[in-house]
């Protein structure tokens, strides 16, 4: 098997216990990313991994395919290694499961990165900043990349900095959380320590660059808004009510 998507679903968040089961739109979170990843070309399968009856229920009732993992899992991509350890795939895409506004192409840019290319082991999404306001944000996190699309670094503090004499406007790239990795290398990650700059910021992505990794970056030109508060959650309401409201006309 070429590529395998994995929705790691742990049911008590910290700022929103139970969120994946919120509806929108008359469907869960859990629903609106499942059919969206459903729909990506190159993930030949799609399981959600969850750590609770209640999402594993309700992911069963829509046909997805959903397997219990152990609770104690510090990440997602710990939960995923728990999912794929027996499986034979080149590639594992691990999808937010917070996020229902993901794009089926956001998945398959990730995967084609990857089979096409044998020496990057890790990719992520970027998406250029239009709104300054988000720069500010540390909820948003920012990236910096090389000339080669790899990253540089990730931060929550705005960068790269301009200084005052700086002769150029400085151009902000968010980081959109969805990440592929070669089985390989999602095994050799969960393996390392977390690290310095990860216990920092609270980015796990920095314990790959800290310990020497690179991590490919593929810009899109699609967003998407992660359900952390109900605040974010009557956001994309209100997006996907346009959505609908806009393919009905």
């Amino acid at each position: 098997m070429d590529a395998i998507g994995v929705i790691p679903a742990r049911y008590s968040a910290t700022r929103f216990p139970g969120k994946l089961l919120a509806n929108i739109c008359g469907k869960p979170i859990i629903q609106h990313v499942w059919e969206r990843a459903s729909r990506a070309r190159l993930v030949e399968r799609l399981v959600i991994a969850c750590d609770d009856e209640r999402i594993l229920s309700v992911a069963q009732s829509f046909g997805a395919e959903c397997v219990i993992t152990a609770k104690g899992h510090l990440s997602g991509s710990d939960r995923i290694t728990e999912v794929v350890g027996s499986l034979d795939v080149k590639v594992v895409v691990n999808i937010q499961a917070d996020e229902p506004l993901v794009q089926p192409l956001m998945i398959d840019r990730l995967v084609e990165a990857l089979l096409n290319d044998e020496t990057i082991s890790m990719a992520t999404l970027i998406k250029r900043i239009e709104h300054h306001h988000e720069v500010d944000n540390p909820n948003i996190v920012k990236v910096v990349i090389d000339k080669n699309n790899f990253a540089l670094y990730f931060s929550r503090a705005p960068i790269p900095y301009r200084a005052e004499n700086a002769k150029v406007q400085p151009i902000y790239y968010k980081h959109i959380g969805l990440y592929a990795y070669t089985k390989d290398f999602l095994f050799t990650f969960k393996n390392i320590i977390p690290s310095y700059l990860e216990n920092i910021e609270r980015l796990e992505q920095l314990r790959a660059l800290e310990e020497g990794f690179r991590i490919k970056v593929i810009e899109t030109q699609f967003d998407t808004v992660g359900v952390d508060t109900p605040q974010d959650l009557e956001r994309v309401r209100r997006i996907l009510t346009r959505e609908q409201l806009r393919d009905s006309t």
